[in-house]
């Protein structure tokens, strides 16, 4: 039975600075590559990715590059000297990544994206991320049928340095701006944060204590704001997040937060390590590079059909 191996920087440094040389590997190795497991989308694509990658008979190293790009090249450094067959990676930033994946490229080793874009075509064998436009028009509709189509809102954007931001912010926007009544009063990016959501949330809350609903970029925030929300006695303002997760979804269940959108990261995450596999074995590309998975809306009606970041039957 193969090993997965879990490195952190930290236990690297510590494993070089004691003289110690790190063991060479025979088999097949896959590097999966992502942001913090403290969010629970992250983990589920690392945890999506290490189990096709098993099942398809490789070792998967699975490092968090906490959104530091700097980290991010380190981590890329060491898969190259690992000898990785191919990597699987949530970037750091659209711009900022390019180079790592191009140094990954330039050694040899396909990069297959997800969840993220960047900014450039070509570097990466595949980007495969979730249609972060249509899933926002899906929580848009929504918010706005929660809201009875008037009222005060706030909007929680997402890393400003994330294209998925941006995106699922014009989405929410080209929906919500038909509707003169409904009037956005303030406008702030948590950073995905759930902790930075809720201070910005208490803020935002005392500046403008006559909100009736909150958009939010992700489900993180989503939970942030909520709980900034019940804190102050506020159980009446709609709160709709973006993602899926399974807290939302209790959430959800429970009368808190009213929605969701679902992004598969499991399935996402498996799509990219088999992909990875065929140009392996094949040398075959997928058909194109930038490939889009729809999102699905989850709200009271279908919540309890949800787990990790999956909608069953």
């Amino acid at each position: 039975m193969k090993l997965t191996r879990r490195l952190t920087m930290a236990a690297m440094a510590a494993v070089l600075a004691a003289g110690v040389s790190m063991p060479a590997y025979a088999a097949d190795l896959i590097a999966i590559i992502t942001p913090s497991h403290d969010n629970p989308f992250f983990k589920a694509e690392a945890v999506g990715a290490e189990a096709k990658a098993k099942e398809l008979g490789y070792e998967a190293l699975v490092l968090v590059h906490d959104d530091d790009v700097n980290k991010q090249s380190q981590l890329i450094d060491t898969a190259i000297a690992r000898g990785a067959k191919a990597i699987v990676l949530d970037n750091a930033g659209a711009d900022a990544s390019v180079a790592a994946v191009q140094k990954a490229k330039d050694a040899g080793i396909p990069s297959f994206l997800i969840d993220r874009e960047i900014n450039a075509t070509g570097v990466a064998v595949a980007q495969i991320v979730s249609n972060n436009y249509q899933g926002a028009q899906l929580g848009a509709g929504e918010f706005v049928k929660l809201m009875g189509e008037k009222g005060n809102y706030v909007e929680l954007l997402g890393k400003e340095s994330d294209t998925n931001a941006g995106i699922r912010s014009q989405g929410y926007h080209d929906v919500i701006d038909d509707y003169p009544d409904l009037k956005m009063v303030a406008q702030q990016s948590a950073n995905w944060s759930q902790t930075e959501a809720y201070s910005k949330m208490e803020t935002i809350l005392q500046a403008n204590p006559d909100i009736q609903g909150v958009i939010s970029g992700n489900d993180t925030m989503a939970m942030g704001a909520i709980a900034a929300l019940q804190a102050a006695g506020r159980k009446d303002v709609i709160v709709v997040g973006f993602d899926g997760s399974n807290d939302v979804r209790d959430s959800i269940t429970s009368g808190g937060i009213k929605a969701t959108v679902l992004q598969p990261a499991y399935a996402q995450a498996q799509m990219a390590v088999q992909q990875a596999h065929d140009y392996i074995t094949t040398g075959k590309a997928p058909a194109e590079e930038k490939q889009l998975m729809d999102c699905v809306l989850i709200n009271a009606d279908n919540a309890a059909k949800l787990e990790t970041f999956a909608l069953s039957e």
